[in-house]
């Protein structure tokens, strides 16, 4: 069985995103800007980069090499055909992360943004027992109401499949899991959305070895 992110088309996903209802995408494109500048790291992965938001915002001169991590191949094609003026800096792996974490190489600085609430915390401790990062850092959503955590659009279907690979996040979840893994909270922001939601950013440095 697929995983419900490969049906999804992206133009669906950015449309919905990008509405003045929802404004994940402008908001998320905002942090990713800070994420890429923020930490001494010449090594980075998006996991779940879907289209490529952010991206923009990379620097040839501070990243050797920046990885786009996603599920799903349109998604991928479209991030390598929409930036090939970072073809020498770029690179697009397909990876299932619950999986296939053992896929992916070692990066100084991952980013993850919307994306554990996919995959769960146990998955995404895994990841970065593969990766190795020194800096960790997340977007989660925050809801109001944990039954409709999709905002309403005309675009609200495309997403229905999500159901079954959904997990809500909660802050303190997410950092206890962290803190066994071997990393601790370095920076918190938050960052409201007109629908009532919110997106809460949540940095981490590791400060030890991870105990498993």
């Amino acid at each position: 069985m697929k995983n419900p992110w490969e049906e999804i088309s992206l133009d669906d996903y950015e449309k919905h995103m990008g509405l003045d209802s929802v404004r994940q995408l402008q908001t998320m494109n905002l942090i990713i800007k800070k994420q890429l500048e923020a930490y001494p790291a010449d090594t980075a992965m998006i996991l779940g980069i879907a289209g490529g938001n952010g991206l923009e915002h990379v620097s040839a001169d501070k990243y050797r090499t920046v990885y786009g991590v996603d599920i799903n191949e349109d998604y991928l094609r479209a991030v390598s055909e929409r930036y090939s003026g970072l073809s020498g800096v770029l690179r697009c792996l397909r990876a299932d992360l619950i999986n296939e974490a053992e896929k992916l190489p070692r990066a100084q600085l991952v980013i993850a943004d919307l994306l554990i609430e996919y995959i769960g915390c146990a998955a995404f401790v895994n990841v970065l027992l593969h990766t190795s990062p020194e800096y960790v850092s997340c977007v989660i959503q925050i809801n109001t109401d944990d039954e409709n955590w999709v905002s309403d659009s005309p675009y609200i279907h495309a997403f229905d499949g999500l159901d079954s690979v959904h997990h809500q996040m909660e802050e303190k979840e997410l950092t206890a899991a962290l803190t066994k893994a071997g990393y601790s909270l370095i920076l918190r922001e938050s960052y409201p959305l007109p629908n009532g939601k919110a997106l809460t950013r949540l940095d981490y440095r590791r400060t030890k070895q991870p105990r498993g």
